[in-house]
């Protein structure tokens, strides 16, 4: 028998009644606890009172699509999202995976497969976060790693935990050009392929949140053809 406080929460969001039984029992059939939703829109309210560890999101969804969804996620779930689509083109896997989906498989899909991808992100994102015991100051930045509070002036600001873990390993190691390559390899496990835009957007949203200008960021700064800088000296102001 399972226990259940080591079964993974799985958060399902498909309309399509059928497919989501079938999933549901085989899922249930490899220990895990499965919850269901069949809308878009009413997701974000589902997750107040389910805490999933990981989200099945179709597309093709009533009330808000999978996409845009996909999109407003990571300001409510810190876990990973695995985007469900009969749309199979390369051109809607990249759009998917740069709006914060960690992966994408086409439907139908083989559930054994499926339980290889679900098993493969909570792997992935079970790792305790890679940090130092000491805080890091910079001007009027502070990080804490043992509460991940991060105050900017009189301003608390407010990350996801994969938000939090790219800020302290750029701050960690600031003055140095980190390559997208070691960063994959250091918070994904996995190689940098030349097109996954994860870290990007991570990057963005960090920058739009830390108050860095988004045309041309002076706080973390990329450095073309090499990867990204956090700039110790850009935060007195």
């Amino acid at each position: 028998m399972t226990d259940p406080q080591s079964t993974h929460r799985v958060l399902l969001v498909e309309d399509d009644i059928r497919l989501a039984n079938l999933i549901v029992d085989y899922l249930k059939s490899h220990g895990m606890h499965v919850e269901v939703e069949r809308r878009g829109d009413t997701v974000l309210t589902r997750l107040i009172s389910y805490k999933p560890d990981i989200i099945l999101l179709d597309i093709m969804l009533p009330g808000m699509d999978g996409l845009t969804l996909c999109e407003k996620l990571p300001d409510y779930f810190a876990g990973p999202i695995l985007l469900m689509s009969a749309l199979g083109s390369n051109e809607d896997q990249i759009k998917g995976l740069e709006l914060g989906a960690d992966d994408y498989v086409v439907k139908p899909v083989d559930p054994a497969l499926l339980i290889a991808r679900i098993n493969n992100l909570l792997r992935r994102t079970a790792k305790p976060p890679k940090v130092e015991s000491h805080c890091l100051s910079f001007g009027k930045l502070s990080i804490d790693p043992h509460t991940q509070a991060i105050r900017l002036g009189d301003i608390e600001v407010d990350l996801t935990s994969h938000e939090f873990e790219l800020l302290w390993l750029l701050a960690s190691q600031a003055g140095q050009v980190l390559s997208r390559q070691y960063i994959y390899q250091y918070l994904l496990n996995i190689d940098f392929d030349g097109k996954d835009r994860k870290i990007d957007v991570r990057v963005s949203r960090l920058r739009k949140k830390l108050g860095d200008n988004i045309e041309t960021p002076f706080r973390i700064k990329t450095v073309w053809g090499q990867g990204y800088l956090f700039a110790p000296e850009a935060w007195s102001n």
